[in-house]
This record gives structure tokens, sequence and C-alpha cells, in this order.
């Protein structure tokens, strides 16, 4: 297998929605096509100053453009080393579980298993028809093509019949999996229950993007994962995994920070024209002000969190020119996050997992493999002292 990147305990990067939003102090809009080449080089960007992740929503109507992301990670893999390649959303209830898993298995082997991505049903209503389903039936559509997506990327060959999609008969997805390693998967949820209980019963990762909602409804959710995570047996609540979002804006001196995103506030498509820019950074986890801020505000995440594996900051939305998100990726890398990981490294409990990677989860199927070889070569011996006895 290729090398990989060490990744340390805590990973942390960027993820981005691909809003095409104009720009408040100038007017000026920019096209698709620059959109698009702004999000690979803030991903290019992201490996150059020491991050760890960049993630691509998954969106299908305007002012969204990133209707395809395995198309863009694929070539953002090619041009990077160590980055791993995520999505913020893919979306499990529109998308035929058969392509996500062909799709992504294909994206392994091409970034060499960096790789992973994040499941959640979208809030955009229309949609759904637009590909067939009923927004009604969301929360079953995701339950019924994951449990499919799963076995196409575990067994070589399947049979399978449900609810949502034509049956499947001695059906084999290519290319199988790197190495025989699915990639991970975070559940992404910001308000539905069900998707924190369908990532605890695989015992799969659980992300809430932390940033609209205040931070007691993220404690709750996070909370109501860790729970059923022990419940279905998977370790104990502080071993399950766990992602957070964060939204910040940062110059040297907390004013100018505040004076100059202030309209890009005022004017976003997502809050823009609600509560005002104060109000929202005390209710939520926006922090707009200096580096030192956006550490202290960071590290207050882990008291209604706990430890966790991944943090992700949403740095490029509402119009921000991609100048302006570049000198805020090169304050974040430089100045931030080599603090973050020095704290978030402190008092670690040791029962606390790290992040998952593709080589941690090929040591875990290793080690799983040659546990069930020795169970079974011990339970033929005892088989064969047992029969020898009765001679």
């Amino acid at each position: 297998m290729p090398p990989e990147n060490t990744t340390p305990s805590t990973q942390f990067g960027v993820f981005t929605v691909g809003d095409v939003t104009p720009d408040p102090t100038t007017g000026r809009v920019p096209s698709e096509r620059e959109r698009i080449k702004a999000m690979v080089a803030i991903a290019l960007k992201a490996e150059e100053v020491g991050l760890d992740v960049f993630a691509t929503g998954e969106h299908h109507n305007p002012p969204f453009v990133p209707s395809s992301p395995t198309t863009m990670l694929g070539y953002i893999a090619a041009r990077t080393q160590k980055l791993i390649l995520s999505t913020s959303t893919t979306l499990i209830t529109t998308n035929d579980p058969v392509k996500i898993a062909e799709d992504f298995a294909m994206l392994q082997h091409l970034a060499d298993g960096r790789v992973d991505l994040m499941m959640g049903r979208g809030n955009t209503g229309p949609v759904y028809p637009w590909f067939g389903k009923d927004i009604r039936e969301g929360i079953n559509l995701a339950v019924e093509n994951y449990a499919l997506l799963r076995r196409l990327w575990r067994e070589d060959v399947v049979d399978w019949e449900g609810k949502f999609r034509t049956p499947l008969q001695g059906f084999t997805s290519t290319p199988r999996p790197l190495d025989g390693v699915a990639p991970f998967v975070w559940h992404g949820s910001i308000r539905s229950p069900e998707i924190a209980e369908q990532a605890a019963y695989y015992g799969d990762g659980f992300f809430h993007n932390n940033i609209f909602w205040p931070m007691g409804h993220t404690r709750r959710m996070i909370e109501l994962y860790r729970n059923r995570y022990a419940h279905y047996g998977h370790g104990t609540p502080e071993q399950a995994v766990v992602g957070l979002g964060g939204q910040v804006f940062m110059r040297r001196n907390s004013q100018d920070a505040v004076r100059e995103f202030r309209p890009y506030f005022d004017n976003a498509p997502v809050y823009g024209h609600g509560p005002s820019l104060e109000e929202f950074t005390e209710q939520t986890p926006l922090t707009v002000g200096s580096p030192q801020q956006v550490i202290e505000r960071t590290l207050s995440f882990r008291e209604y969190a706990g430890d966790y594996q991944r943090q992700l900051f949403l740095m490029d939305h509402a119009g921000l020119p991609l100048k302006t998100v570049l000198e805020q990726l090169d304050m974040l890398g430089e100045e931030v996050v080599p603090v973050l990981r020095a704290e978030f490294a402190k008092n670690r409990p040791a029962g606390v997992p790290d992040a998952p990677t593709h080589r941690s989860l090929l040591a875990a199927k290793d080690a799983k493999d040659t546990q069930d070889t020795k169970d079974a070569q011990g339970a033929n011996g005892a088989e064969g002292a047992k029969e020898g006895s009765t001679v």
C-alpha cells in the first residue's frame, strides 16, 4: 500500500458548501467556473499549510456548484499527496447506493486510500423529486440505502431486495474497495436523532456541523450518539468517533475582523438579514476575531463534545473573495491549528481512539483476520483432540 500521511489523533481541515454568492462589498458575482476553481485552490492551500482534510458538499441547485463531488475530489487527489479527501454531504437519500459504492471505491484507488465520506439527507426539499424520490420518505431512504451500501462494500456478491430501488441478484460492485477496506463513513446531521442513532448502530462516525444551532443542541445530539454507540456494544461512550464543524473569520486585530466580516455576514444566503453578528457569535460557535480568540473558542468545544476526532472549519462562503479565504487559511494553518493540535493532545484519555484513516482501518482488519484464523485453528485443534480421546 502506498505511504499515507501520518495524521494526528484529531484531524483538522476545511469544508465548503460551494455557494456562488455576490460579494456584498463589490456586487461582483463569480462565475461557476471561478467558484469551482476556487474550491480546488482552497484544497491545495489546505495541504500546503498542513491541514489534514478537505471536504466538499453535494448540491444540485443554484446557487451551489458541487453537484459531482467525486469528480472534484479525484482531480484534487491527482494534485495532492497527503490531504484526506472527503465530502461534507453525500446524499444517501437521492443517490443510488450502487453508484455511491462504485464512485468512492474508484476514488479510493486513485487517491491511495485518502478518502472518506459523510452521509447526509440534504436540506433542500426540491432535490427529492428531481431524483424521483419522496421527501416524506427521507429517513427511511437514508436507512435502507445505507444498509445496502454497506453490503455492497463488504460482500463480493449481493442479493438484495428493498422498497426504494429494483432488486439486485448476484451483483458485484466494481471496483472493490481498496485493500478490502470500505471508506470510513461519517453520518452528518444537524437536527435528526434518527441519523445519530444510525451512526451509533453501525459504529460509524457522527458529524455535527456545529454552525447554525446553539451549543446545547449540539451537546444533546452528541450525547445521544455516544450513549447509543455504547448501547450497541462498540465501546464506551468516550470511544465513539465524533466530528464537529465550525465557522471562523480572523484578522490580527479582532475589531478589524468584525468590521471586515460584517457585510458578508449580514448578506449571507443562510443567516443574513436575521440576528446580528454579535447575537449569532454569542449563541452559536461562529467566531469572528483574532487567531487567539479562534483558538480559545475551538478549545471550548470539548466542554460539550468531549474529546473528538475531526474538526472542520467553514471558511469560504457568503461571497468572500478567494484572496481573503487563502489569507484565512494561512492564519489557520500557521497560527491556529498547531496550538489546537498541542492542546487537544493534552490530557487526552488513553481509551479515546485516534482519527480514522485508511491505514488504521486496514490495520484493524488485518488484526481481526489474524485473530479469526487463530480462533479457527484453535477450534479445529480442540475438535481433533476431542475426537482422538474417543478412539
